[in-house]
C-alpha cells in the first residue's frame, strides 16, 4: 500500500465532507486547525511496553446536526512513540519506537453547553507506517520474555487499525481544548504474525490519550 496515496485520498475525503457539510447543515459549521500532544501505549501480554509522548496535528470540521448534537469530521497526522523493554549483555533498556500515520475520525458530539462544552464519541480509522526503531544501536537487543526476538524484529505492525474515541471539549466559540481517549479495537501487533518469529500469536491493542487545542474559523 502506497502511504502517500493513502494520505492524498484522506485529504480528498476530508474536503469532500467539508463541502457536503456546508451545503447541508443549517446553523453553524466551522473549519478548524488542531494540534496537541499524545500519550501512546500498546496494551499487550506479549511485550513489556511503556507509554511515551508524541504529537498530532490536522484539520477538523464541526457542524450543527440536530437538537443538541453536532457532527465532527477530522483528518490528523500522528507521530506516536512507545517504549519496549529489552536487554543485551545485562544492559536493560527501554527501547523507543516511532509510529507515523494519519487518522480519519467521524464523531458525534453532544452539547452540554452549545459552542462551549461537549462530549464526543465515535470511530477513528488509522493508517500508519512501521513501528520504527529510533536508534539502530538497540536493534539486536533481546526483548524481555524472549530468547531470540530482537528489537528490530517487531517493526512490521499492522498498517490499518480501527479505534473507538471518547472525549470532552471545552472553551470558546472559536477556540477549544479537547481531551480524548482512543482504544484500538483491532490487533495492532497482528502484522507480526506469520513472519517466523519466536512468537507467532502477537496480540495488542493501542491505547492513546490526546490533549489538543483547536482554532475554528
Amino acid at each position: 500500500m502506497n502511504f502517500k496515496r493513502v494520505i492524498f485520498a484522506s485529504f480528498c475525503l476530508f474536503f469532500f465532507q467539508q463541502t457536503f457539510a456546508q451545503r447541508n447543515y443549517e446553523g453553524y459549521n466551522f473549519l478548524g486547525i488542531q494540534g496537541g500532544i499524545s500519550f501512546f501505549d500498546i496494551q499487550t501480554d506479549d511485550l513489556v511496553t511503556k507509554q511515551e509522548m508524541g504529537f498530532t496535528a490536522g484539520f477538523t470540521t464541526r457542524g450543527a446536526f440536530r437538537n443538541d448534537f453536532d457532527l465532527i469530521y477530522g483528518l490528523s497526522f500522528q507521530n506516536s512513540s512507545v517504549g519496549v523493554e529489552g536487554s543485551l549483555g545485562g544492559d536493560t533498556q527501554n527501547i523507543s519506537y516511532t509510529i507515523q500515520g494519519a487518522q480519519i475520525n467521524f464523531l458525534g458530539s453532544y452539547n452540554i453547553v452549545v459552542k462551549h462544552l461537549s462530549i464526543e464519541f465515535g470511530p477513528v480509522f488509522s493508517i500508519n507506517g512501521k513501528m520504527k526503531l529510533d536508534r539502530d544501536e538497540y536493534e539486536d537487543y533481546i526483548l524481555t520474555g524472549y530468547q531470540e526476538l530482537t528489537a528490530k524484529d517487531i517493526q512490521d505492525i499492522s498498517r490499518f487499525n480501527v479505534r473507538l474515541a471518547a472525549g470532552l471539549t471545552t472553551g470558546l466559540e472559536h477556540f477549544r481544548i479537547s481531551a480524548q481517549y482512543q482504544y484500538g479495537l483491532t490487533n495492532i501487533l497482528g502484522g507480526l504474525n506469520g513472519n517466523d518469529l519466536e512468537n507467532d500469536n502477537f496480540k495488542g491493542n493501542s491505547s492513546t490519550i490526546i490533549v489538543s487545542g483547536v482554532i475554528y474559523f
